[in-house]
C-alpha cells in the first residue's frame, strides 16, 4: 500500500449495463473529486434534480443481498460494492460516481469493467497527504455460524476469508490478500458474483435477481457449475467474496490499516463489523501518510507478517 498523496481521476469514463437485481438499464460515470471528498454518488434523473450521497457507513440502509445506500427520502443506489471495490482496490481516494438509475450496473458480475473505466479516466495525484483509518484493537462480530473480525495490522490492509458450502462444486475455499492495486487487478477484480439455481425462485419472489443471467453470474445447481465457459479461477467464489469485502469496507470513508477476517460472511456481516469498529472510538484513529509509513515500519520490525488463517468448520453459507 502506498502512503504518500491522495488520488482522484484525471477525467471521466462511462460504463453502461443493467442492474442485477432491478434488471433496469443504467449508465454510470466515474469522475474526479476534490481532496478529502471520498466517494460521492450523484443520482441523476430524479424529478429533474440530482441528489448526492457520500459512500460511508452512515448512508447504508440495507445489506440484504447487496449494499444499498440512501438518505431520509429513501434508497438512492443499490449494489454499490463492486464499483467501490474497484476504486478502493485501485488506490483511488476521491471520485464522483454519477448514476442515472437505482442500481450500479452489474456488467459481467465482477469489478473488471470499473477497473477498465479507471484506466480510461486515468489517475491524478493530489496535493494532500493520504489519510487512513488505523485499527487499534480487535473488533469482532458473530452472526449465527458466521464470524467477522477487524484487528490491527501494520502492513496496509489484509483480507482473510473462508467460505463453506455443502455444494461440492464450491465447497470450502479460503483466500488471503494483502491489498495492492497490482494484486487487486491480477487476482480479484475479475471474480464474478455467484449463486445457486435453488435460490432463484426465492430471490425473484423477493424482487431480486431480475437482471441476473449467465452473462453476469456464476451459477451452480446442486452438484455442478452450469456456466459453459467455466470458472475464471478455481476458487472464483471466495475471490468474489474478497472483492465484496473491499467494496463494503470502503464505506469506512478512508482506506483501512488493519486485517479483516471472516468465515461464512456476506454484506450484512461486513457492515456489522465495520459499524462495530466505528462505534468504538477507542478501536481506531485517523492518521496521515507519513504516520502510516512509520507505523508500518515499526510493525514489520516488531512482528513481521501475519500468518495463515485457522478457522473452525461451519455449515453451508447461502448469503
Amino acid at each position: 500500500m502506498k502512503f504518500s498523496r491522495q488520488t482522484t481521476l484525471r477525467s471521466q469514463a462511462t460504463v453502461t449495463g443493467v442492474g442485477v437485481h432491478s434488471g433496469l438499464p443504467v449508465n454510470l460515470t466515474l469522475g474526479p473529486a476534490p481532496v478529502d471528498a471520498g466517494f460521492i454518488f450523484v443520482r441523476t434523473g430524479l424529478d429533474g434534480c440530482d441528489r448526492e450521497i457520500r459512500a460511508n457507513a452512515e448512508s447504508v440502509i440495507s445489506t440484504e443481498f447487496a449494499t444499498v445506500l440512501g438518505d431520509r427520502e429513501g434508497p438512492l443506489v443499490s449494489t454499490a460494492e463492486h464499483v467501490l471495490a474497484a476504486l478502493r482496490g485501485m488506490g483511488v481516494d476521491n471520485a464522483t460516481i454519477e448514476i442515472d438509475g437505482p442500481e450500479v450496473p452489474i456488467m459481467d458480475g465482477s469489478a473488471a469493467a470499473f477497473v477498465a473505466a479507471i484506466d480510461q479516466a486515468g489517475m491524478f495525484t493530489q496535493s494532500a497527504s493520504r489519510r487512513f483509518i488505523q485499527v487499534l484493537k480487535p473488533v469482532q462480530v458473530a452472526m449465527g455460524d458466521s464470524f467477522g473480525e477487524l484487528r490491527p495490522y501494520g502492513a496496509g490492509f489484509r483480507a482473510e476469508l473462508e467460505i463453506d458450502f455443502t455444494n461440492p462444486a464450491i465447497g470450502r475455499q479460503s483466500y488471503v490478500l494483502d491489498l495492492s492495486s497490482e494484486r487487486f487487478r491480477r487476482e480479484i477484480c475479475r471474480a464474478r458474483t455467484f449463486g445457486c439455481v435453488s435460490d432463484v425462485a426465492r430471490l425473484w419472489n423477493a424482487g431480486f435477481a431480475l437482471g441476473a443471467s449467465f452473462e453476469n453470474s456464476v451459477v451452480f445447481d446442486e452438484t455442478s457449475l452450469l456456466n459453459t465457459e467455466g470458472l475464471r479461477y478455481s476458487d472464483e467464489c471466495v475471490r468474489h467474496k474478497v472483492l465484496d469485502v473491499i467494496g463494503d469496507l470502503a464505506l469506512a470513508g478512508l482506506p483501512l490499516l488493519g486485517a479483516y477476517r471472516s468465515v461464512r460472511g456476506g454484506h450484512k456481516l461486513n457492515y456489522a463489523v465495520l459499524t462495530a469498529l466505528m462505534a468504538d472510538r477507542s478501536a481506531w484513529r485517523v492518521i496521515e501518510g507519513e504516520t502510516a509509513r512509520r507505523s508500518r515500519t515499526h510493525a514489520e520490525a516488531g512482528s513481521g507478517m501475519v500468518g495463515g488463517m485457522i478457522a473452525p468448520a461451519y455449515s453451508p453459507d447461502v448469503s
